[in-house]
């Protein structure tokens, strides 16, 4: 047996998947790439749609791969004893789309170690189930207005897998993760793996902002050729727009620094279509403070019971 065959176990026959010329996995980790928490919002809503009609076809050993000391499962105490211990997973699940083509999930928590070693593990789910494309999505706080569209930044390990226009130019050093490095390993192994980052406005980044989660979805299906029913998806993310704007028209403050953010984000838009350097000198820009002290406030109005501001 593989170094890698111990740390995933995948099921022998998946007849839904057998012989398919095309087969996407969506992946997405929980930890690190979620501001808005938009990319937990798509899985659970591929989830929900599954209706229970989910196939769990691989899994992998968390215990080599979680630090429970950094990220503590919960476990619950009643009266006398502990129960209902949530015990960390990390999983490919079948599910079909709205189509019923069929696709899969790699989704659970980003490991904390041994990533190479995980990335191999995935090789052998994509080798073994035959996958064609591997999909992910994430998402990253940003200095952009709510009020602007969400901007997605797509990325691939081949050039001609690159949908739409990257708003970055030149290099960029980052913080890496697990699914990185992986759409990197699979790259140099011959296998296909896209992603796109969706740009949460920093402000909501702590706060399920699911029209991200809608943008995410939108381009995973185009990725995916994928069919996926946005029904629920929209009407959340509506919600929480009439939320956020019914905030902001009882607080000036904060309404201030979002017009700021707008100012900016218009000023860069301009310079994108006329060619002129992004790095605007004579914008006006809150400071580091302002934001943080208004968004405090922002983040504590949104979160009382009824949408008024706390004291």
């Amino acid at each position: 047996m593989s170094p890698e065959a111990r740390l995933v176990h995948i099921v022998d026959e998946v007849p839904e998947i057998a012989g398919l010329d095309e087969l996407t996995m969506v992946l997405s980790l929980d930890g690190f790439l979620d501001a808005g928490n938009a990319s937990a919002r798509v899985v659970r809503h591929l989830l929900e749609l599954g209706d229970g009609g989910t196939r769990v076809v691989a899994t992998f050993e968390a215990d080599e791969f979680h630090d429970y000391r950094a990220r503590r499962p919960a476990v619950s105490f009643v009266r006398d004893h502990y129960e209902g211990y949530d015990a960390p997973r990390l999983v490919v699940r079948l599910l079909h789309d709205t189509g019923g083509t069929p696709y899969l999930l790699l989704h659970g928590a980003e490991p904390d170690n041994k990533w190479e070693a995980f990335a191999r593990a995935v090789r052998e789910v994509v080798e073994r189930l035959g996958v064609t494309r591997v999909v992910a999505i994430g998402s990253v706080p940003m200095a952009v207005p709510h009020t602007r569209p969400i901007a997605v930044t797509p990325h691939a390990n081949r050039p001609d897998l690159v949908t739409g226009t990257s708003p970055w130019q030149g290099e960029l050093r980052v913080p890496s993760s697990a699914q990185s490095l992986l759409e990197v390993r699979l790259g140099e192994w011959g296998h296909d793996a896209l992603g796109f980052v969706a740009h949460i406005p920093h402000y909501l980044a702590q706060l399920d902002y699911p029209r991200a989660s809608v943008a995410l979805v939108e381009h995973l299906e185009r990725a995916g050729r994928l069919l996926i029913d946005l029904t629920d998806l929209q009407a959340d993310a509506e919600a929480r727009e009439e939320e956020v704007s019914r905030y902001l028209s009882t607080n000036e403050e904060v309404n201030d620094v979002v017009l700021a953010l707008e100012r900016q984000y218009d000023t860069f838009e301009r310079a994108e279509e006329t060619g002129v350097s992004l790095l605007a000198d004579d914008q006006e820009i809150p400071t580091g403070d302002e934001l943080g002290e208004e968004f405090q406030q922002f983040l504590a109005g949104l979160e009382s019971p009824d949408g008024d501001e706390r004291p």
